[in-house]
C-alpha cells in the first residue's frame, strides 16, 4: 500500500486569513489577464482595420488665418463709399445725396474690427456691407441737420376743410405727413451699414384739425338772402370800423334752433379792440364816436336775414332813419344794450358771408335752398311827424351867411311786414310797428362883421331819403 500523505495541520484563524488573500491575488490576475486579452484583441481590429484601409492618413495640416487689412487699406476704401449718391426717399418724394451729407462718418473704433473681418475678401467694402457691417456712424449734429433740411421740403402740412363763401363751396380737408426725425436718423444708420444705394424715410401722418363736422355746415350753395348798403370810400376811419365789425360776422354759421347774438358774436366795440372814433348818431343828430359805423353792419345783416326768413328775435330801428337803407329795414345796436338777436328756423345750418369793399357792403345767407319761393318786405306809413327847426348864431362867421349842420327829416310811423310765398301763394306774415322821431334841422348863421370873417363852404350835409309813396316793397 503507498504511502499516504500526512494531513496539513490547521492552524486555527491564521490559515482562514491566508487563504482568503490567495483567492484574492489568484482573482486580480486574472482580471489582469482579461485586460491584456482586451488590449490585444482591440489593438488587432485596429491593425486589421487599417489593414484594410490602405495607406495610412497624413495628419491634418493647421489652416493659415489671412492677415488682416491694414488700416491705411480699408479707410480709403469706405471714405470713398461715403462719397457715393444715395436716393433717399420719404412720402414719395425722392432726393440724391452723398452718404456723407446725411451725416454719415467713419467709425475709427469698429476698423480694426472690419479689417479682420474683411480679410481675405476680394472686395473689402462689398463683403462688410453685405453683412451690414461697414465701418461707419451717424455724426449725429450734421444728420440732423440734414434730416431738417430734409424736412423743409418734404414734410407737408394738414389742410383743414374751409367754407369758399365767395364760391359758395366747402372744401375738404386733407391730412398732412412729416418725416420722424429719430427714427429716420436710425434708418438712415442702419442703411449706410448696409451699403443701400436706397433709403426710405419714416413719416408720420398730420391729421387736420377740421373736416366738414367740425365745420357744421355741409352745404353753402344756395343764397338764401342777401342784402347790400353803400358807403363813402373817403372816410377811412368809418371803414376800418365797418370791416373790422364784418370780419367778426363772416363765416359764422347758424345751427337749426340757435339763436345769434350780434353783440355775443361781434364783441365790445372799444379802442382796445381797434375800433377807430367816426360819425354816430347820438340823440337824434349826428356826431363824432367809437366804433362809428357798426349799425350799417347790423343793418345789412338784418336785411339779408330778412329774406332769408330768419325768425328776428329781437331788433330795435334807429331813432332816426338811416341815409344807407330804405326806412323800416335797419336795425341798431349798442354793446351790450342794444342787440340784434336771430335764430335759425330751418332744419340745415346757415352761414354769414360778409364782405366789405370798394364803397359796399354785402351780406349773403348761404346754405340749402330755403322752403320759399319768395319773401317780400312792405311797409304801411301810419303818422308822419314834421320836424323842428333850431338856429346857431356863429360869432366867426360872416353876418348875413349860414350853413346846415344837419339837415331836418320828418318823423313816421309805420308798419313792417315780411310776407312768405310758396306756389305763388302767402303761407305766412310777420309784423313789426316802428316809430321814427323827426330830425331836427340845425341851421348856422354868421354873425361877425370882421373882413375876414369866415364864409360858409356851401357843402350840404347828407341825410336820409323821405319814404316813396306806396308800399315800398321789396322781394328775393
Amino acid at each position: 500500500m503507498g504511502e499516504k500523505s500526512a494531513p496539513r495541520p490547521y492552524h486555527g484563524k491564521e490559515d482562514l486569513m491566508s487563504a482568503r488573500r490567495r483567492n484574492e491575488t489568484s482573482r486580480g490576475s486574472i482580471y489582469l489577464g482579461l485586460a491584456g486579452v482586451l488590449f490585444a484583441a482591440s489593438g488587432a481590429m485596429v491593425g486589421g482595420y487599417v489593414a484594410t484601409s490602405g495607406d495610412v492618413a497624413p495628419a491634418a495640416a493647421a489652416t493659415a488665418e489671412p492677415d488682416p487689412l491694414a488700416d491705411d487699406q480699408l479707410t480709403p476704401a469706405i471714405e470713398a463709399a461715403l462719397g457715393q449718391t444715395v436716393t433717399v426717399t420719404a412720402a414719395g418724394q425722392r432726393r440724391s445725396l452723398r452718404w456723407s451729407e446725411l451725416g454719415v462718418v467713419l467709425d475709427a473704433r469698429e476698423l480694426g474690427r472690419a479689417s479682420r473681418r474683411a480679410a481675405g475678401a476680394a472686395e473689402p467694402v462689398a463683403a462688410l456691407a453685405e453683412h451690414g457691417a461697414l465701418p461707419v456712424q451717424l455724426d449725429r449734429p450734421r444728420a440732423l441737420e440734414a434730416v431738417a433740411h430734409l424736412k423743409a421740403t418734404i414734410d407737408r402740412a394738414a389742410v383743414d376743410a374751409r367754407l369758399d363763401l365767395e364760391a359758395r363751396t366747402i372744401h375738404d380737408g386733407n391730412p398732412g405727413y412729416a418725416i420722424d426725425v429719430f427714427p429716420a436718423l436710425d434708418r438712415i444708420e442702419a442703411a449706410a451699414r448696409s451699403g443701400l444705394a436706397e433709403v426710405e424715410l419714416p413719416v408720420v401722418e398730420l391729421p387736420a384739425t377740421t373736416d366738414r363736422t367740425t365745420l357744421g355746415i355741409d352745404d353753402i350753395s344756395h343764397v338764401l338772402g342777401t342784402f347790400t348798403t353803400r358807403f363813402p370810400v373817403g372816410d377811412k376811419d368809418r371803414n376800418f370800423n365797418l370791416k373790422l365789425a364784418a370780419s367778426k360776422l363772416n363765416g359764422h354759421v347758424l345751427q337749426p334752433g340757435v339763436e345769434f347774438s350780434f353783440n355775443a358774436v361781434v364783441g365790445d366795440r372799444t379802442e382796445k379792440e381797434g375800433y377807430k372814433i367816426a360819425h354816430v348818431i347820438t340823440a337824434g343828430e349826428m356826431v363824432d364816436g367809437l366804433a362809428g359805423g357798426t349799425c350799417q353792419i347790423s343793418t345789412t345783416l338784418f336785411g339779408a336775414s330778412f329774406f332769408a326768413g330768419l325768425e328776428i328775435v329781437k331788433t330795435s330801428n334807429h331813432s332816426r332813419p338811416s341815409t344807407y337803407v330804405p326806412m323800416g329795414l335797419d336795425a341798431t345796436v349798442v354793446y351790450p344794450t342794444v342787440d340784434l338777436k336771430m335764430k335759425n328756423p330751418y332744419d340745415f345750418p346757415v352761414v354769414i358771408h360778409y364782405r366789405v369793399a370798394r364803397g359796399e357792403a354785402v351780406v349773403e345767407i348761404l346754405g340749402r335752398r330755403r322752403p320759399y319761393d319768395e319773401i317780400a318786405f312792405e311797409r304801411e306809413i301810419l303818422e308822419q311827424t314834421p320836424f323842428a327847426t333850431e338856429e346857431r348864431l356863429d360869432p366867426e362867421m360872416a353876418v348875413g351867411t349860414e350853413s346846415h349842420d344837419q339837415l331836418g327829416f320828418d318823423g313816421y310811423t309805420l308798419l313792417r311786414f315780411r310776407k312768405y310765398y310758396r306756389g305763388g301763394k302767402l303761407v305766412k306774415t310777420d309784423k313789426w310797428k316802428l316809430t321814427y322821431k323827426p330830425v331836427t334841422e340845425y341851421i348856422r348863421r354868421g354873425t361877425s362883421t370882421a373882413l375876414d370873417a369866415k364864409l360858409p363852404s356851401g357843402k350840404q350835409p347828407g341825410g336820409p331819403k323821405p319814404p316813396r309813396p306806396g308800399s315800398g316793397r321789396m322781394t328775393q
